[in-house]
């Protein structure tokens, strides 16, 4: 079963490399042949070795040295040239495999809904991408032509070996078989779940990473130390904790493991002791068997190491192709067989439930409303009431668990994925921009538009003054040569961007919360343009920001507490009028008191 699931891999990992597969098989022949070339220069050096002891005292009579040590010399050489061949295929085919896994990933990423990277976690999913094609790369531009190696080189020892004295080469094999079964000890099914335990805990630990840079901000700003995050030091601990007992485990083994590679010349000077414990005089033929075993021998140690390495390789490509797997078993919506358009752009929610994890710990629960085209809809609620959630079930970045959500009376799923990115722009809580200029940044709400509607865009969202101290105008790129964006001003260029892309629904979230009071006035004001005939859903923890909203809903653990214009809810006397009060005391706050 083992040796099926070895071989299902590399046929997937051929797959994967089309016509340069055939590299890989040329990588491995020619590694074979380095193998067994890599002897010759030892079987010279012993043939120099023993003339000299032959002629001696009289060295002049070594005629045949100098051919000798030329023909090491040549061998040599030819070794290293056909293994450099031999590793350059592997590496060409191995690199096709590597973009072509990476390729494969970010194709199917693509296709799948945005909820799932927030979801499984940026930092992990960029550690299996790169990680398992990495692991692919190494597996077959390394692994698998030492594999070869590793087949020859024994093959070849043990023809030379047995046939120059069965004495030595029989008590070599019992370093060979000790440090082997210690090898085995550590490359057990056991170490297979090792890895697997291993790469978990580096995908949790850089998952965690990830989030704890994004949060260096709020880090810094409230003097927190990195027990703040909780999950981040725990995935630490939990990483060195297996690491420790992972480490203590094959100590011994490894122990063994080293000391039986490197010994194999006391089991030779053992025999030679053996051998010669008769008399007084060594005889030439077991000096010399002694010294050519005494050459040839390290290669074992070379050659158990590979192994181990090898090993090691094919895990990770298994646990390599688990991980992908992971990714590639996410299924992406399902197609769209008749597909609609809405006939208006007013946005109905009926019925809908949602949990994250299909569990029974429901974020929205039997929520329905309707937000009006060309009107203005505001969602409130204290944190994990549901706001955002409803915000991404809309773009449909996650689907309903129950319910159903209609634009224009068309569900959104028989809406085309194209079509609805279409009619819905969504203004993040904090929107980023690329590493492009400003004008690249706006295009990309309407990648056709040219330069005058960009420029437009970026007058009717407010952006005037940053466009005039930035050293290029608009041609300026965002984060090169020390130009940064306020949180306020890269908000004000995101509005720009859904300003040019002009799409008929409008969701923003929470979208003056990293504003100081000036950019928030801008940023209003931006709002105020790009609501123009829209329908748009406002999510907002400044109440003063949604007092003009034609319809606020506030939500209370993911149910619809009260709905209704601000003045209704205020007279209402219930959850929107404590929200507001509470509101309305924390911007009358002021450090000290007038009677300090």
């Amino acid at each position: 079963m083992k040796k099926e699931k070895k071989s299902s891999n590399f046929s997937r990992l051929m797959g994967y490399a089309g016509n340069l597969k055939y590299l890989t098989y040329t990588s491995w022949i020619l590694s074979f042949i380095s193998a067994i070339v890599s002897l010759l220069p030892l079987v010279y050096v012993f043939r120099i070795i023993r003339e000299v002891i032959e002629v001696a005292p009289d060295f002049a009579k070594a005629t045949s040295a100098v051919h000798n040590g030329i023909m090491a010399v040549v061998f040599s050489i030819v070794t290293i040239l056909i293994y450099f061949v031999g590793l350059m295929c592997s590496h060409v085919s191995a690199f096709r495999i590597g973009s072509n896994i990476k390729r494969e990933l970010l194709g199917h990423i693509i296709k799948l809904p945005l909820g799932f990277s927030e979801q499984m976690g940026s930092g992990k999913i960029r550690k299996i991408i790169n990680d398992s094609s990495t692991a692919a790369e190494t597996y077959l531009a390394h692994n698998l032509p030492d594999m070869a190696g590793a087949v020859a080189t024994p093959l070849g020892m043990a023809v030379i070996m047995f046939i120059a004295d069965w004495r030595f080469g029989l008590v070599t094999l019992i370093p060979i078989i000790s440090g082997f079964m210690c090898m085995m000890k550590m490359l057990g099914p056991q170490m297979q779940e090792d890895m697997k335990k291993y790469n978990n805990a580096l995908e949790d630990m850089n998952n965690e990473a990830v989030e704890y840079v994004r949060g260096i901000p709020v880090v810094k700003t409230f003097g927190q130390t990195v027990h703040s995050f909780s999950r981040f030091k725990s995935s630490i601990e939990n990483y060195g904790r297996f690491c420790i007992s992972y480490t203590k485990r094959c100590r011994q083994p490894m122990l063994f493991f080293t000391l039986f590679i490197n010994s194999t010349f006391a089991f030779l000077i053992a025999l030679a002791l053996i051998l010669t414990s008769g008399g007084t005089d060594i005889s030439r033929d077991i000096l010399l068997n002694f010294i050519f075993y005494v050459i040839i021998t390290p290669i074992i140690t070379t050659m158990l190491n590979k192994v181990i390495f090898m090993s090691e390789g094919n895990m990770n490509v298994a646990d390599a192709f688990m991980r992908i797997d992971s990714l590639l078993t996410l299924k992406p919506f399902d197609e769209i067989e008749n597909k609609k358009l809405p006939e208006n752009y007013s946005v109905e929610f009926e019925g809908v439930s949602f949990s994250y994890n299909n569990d029974e710990n429901f974020a929205l629960k039997n929520v329905s409303f309707r937000a009006e085209q060309g009107k203005t809809l505001a969602l409130v609620g204290v944190s994990g009431s549901g706001k955002t959630t409803i915000a991404s079930l809309i773009a449909r970045f996650r689907d309903v668990t129950d319910g159903s959500i209609k634009i224009g009376g068309v569900n959104i799923k028989e809406i085309e994925k194209n079509d609805l990115m279409d009619i819905v722009s969504y203004v993040f809580q904090d929107s980023r921009l690329l590493k492009r200029t400003v004008l690249e940044n706006v295009r990309l709400g309407r990648p056709n538009a040219d330069d005058k509607e960009v420029l437009q865009a970026l007058e009717k969202a407010q952006c005037s003054d940053i466009i005039a101290k930035l050293p290029d105008g608009v041609n300026t790129v965002i984060g090169a040569k020390g130009v940064f964006l306020s949180g306020g001003e890269m908000q004000r260029i995101a509005i720009a961007r859904a300003i040019l892309k002009n799409s008929p629904i409008v969701i923003l979230d929470e979208a003056t919360a990293f504003a100081d009071p000036e950019n928030e006035y801008l940023v209003q004001r931006s709002f105020t343009e790009l609501a123009k005939n829209k329908t748009v859903i406002m999510i907002a923890h400044r109440l003063s920001t949604i007092k003009n909203c034609d319809n606020i809903i506030v939500l209370d653990k993911g149910k619809i507490a009260e709905q209704g214009r601000h003045d209704e809810l205020l007279q209402k006397n219930g959850v929107y009028k404590k929200m507001w009060d509470n509101y309305c005391s924390s911007t009358e706050w002021k450090v000290g008191a007038e009677n300090d």
